[in-house]
């Protein structure tokens, strides 16, 4: 089972979904469409990113098992939480959003990081 290509999958699935719900659901132009948007956005993204992680996994670069998980938890704490937000208006823990966008930014450099190390 490649668990990091069927998330990637669910987050492509969840950025598609959510970026025509917040496109055609909310207000033109509203905050709430803004951040619906930049939320599919990212997770639409960094599903991209899974995959590239997942490749490397399959090459033996096991260090990008680090990244994927980096980006799974980023699109769970940064998308999530604006997904949360556009819905409700309340973000329960406003903190969750930076943590998740420190995920991306981690996941990106470790996955620069397993693209230059040879598997190990």
């Amino acid at each position: 089972m490649r668990i990091w290509l069927m998330i990637a999958g669910v987050a492509g699935a969840y950025g598609v979904g959510f970026g025509a719900y917040a496109a055609h659901g909310f207000e033109v132009g509203s905050y709430e469409a803004v951040i619906g948007e930049k939320a599919a956005h990212f997770a639409l993204w960094h599903a991209l990113a899974l995959l590239a992680a997942d490749r490397l996994i399959a090459e033996g670069r096991r260090m990008a098992n680090l990244s994927a998980f980096l980006f799974s938890s980023g699109i769970l704490f940064f998308s999530g939480s604006l997904t949360l937000k556009a819905l409700t208006g309340a973000l329960a823990w406003p903190l969750i959003t930076p943590l998740g966008g420190v995920c991306f930014v981690g996941g990106w450099v470790v996955l620069a990081m397993a693209g230059v190390m040879r598997g190990r």
